[in-house]
Formats: structure tokens, sequence, C-alpha cells
């Protein structure tokens, strides 16, 4: 599982690269770590502009184990610089499954960017707060 890792995190990059060779004007910054004891293996990414400076993206990291029936499980996490919010899926082995497919996927999922931001709109803020008046 620990190499599928790494195969996994170079066809997202590539997939990244591929859909989006020039981010803002500038290249993709990649820094991978991998615990292979852990089967954990993370990929930071950031855009590095015409003038040097390194923007940071967000990171993807994937987590490998086995399930109790022997399959696989690969469970992606992403998390995008600036938002509050990451995303998670998993990819479970089956027969059939086309790994290079699920990769592709996950670069696109990454490059969607982070889920919406659930946010409170002021009336209903008011009319809750109403609401409690009453109650009081």
């Amino acid at each position: 599982m620990h190499t599928r890792l790494i195969s996994i995190l170079t066809a997202v990059e590539n997939a990244l690269i591929a859909d989006d060779p020039s981010p803002d004007e500038g290249t993709w910054h990649t820094a991978r770590s991998v615990n292979f004891h852990g089967g954990i293996a993370q990929m930071n990414l950031s855009v590095k502009s015409t003038g040097g400076e390194i923007k940071p993206r967000g990171a993807i990291l994937l987590q490998g184990f086995r399930l109790a029936d022997d399959s696989i499980c690969l469970k992606a996490t992403f998390s995008w610089h600036g938002a509050s919010q990451s995303a998670e899926r998993a990819i479970y082995e089956k027969p059939g499954v086309d790994w290079s497919y699920e990769s592709r996927r996950l670069a696109a999922e990454w490059a969607g960017g982070p889920p919406p931001v659930e946010q409170e709109t002021a009336a209903g803020a008011a009319e809750e707060a109403g609401g409690e008046r009453a109650l009081a």
C-alpha cells in the first residue's frame, strides 16, 4: 500500500499540472512527506510566482489501511490555505478499481476548492434573536 500512496500523490500532482500548467502565471511547487510505518502521505501544494514568491494553496493527506475483509481503503483529506473547512473522500479497493482514474478525481476535487461555507443569514439571526426574546 505504501508505494500506492506515493504513486497516487505523483498522479495527483501530474493531473494538477496537466489541468492548470501555470496557476496565477506561476508554477506548481509541491512538498511531500511520507510515513511508511503509519501508512500516511501528505503533499503540500503551493504556487511559485515568476518573482520567486511561494504562495501556499493547501494540502492533500492520504491514509492507506486494510479493512477487516483484508481489502485496502485509501482516505484522502483535502485542505485549502485560508479555508476553515476541509473535505474527505474514501476510495475502496474493489474489482476493477482504476487507481489512475481515482487519482485524477482526487486532483479535480482538490482543484475545485473548499466546500461552501454555511453562513447564517442576517434575517435568520434576527429571527432567532427575536424568538429568544419572546421566550424570555
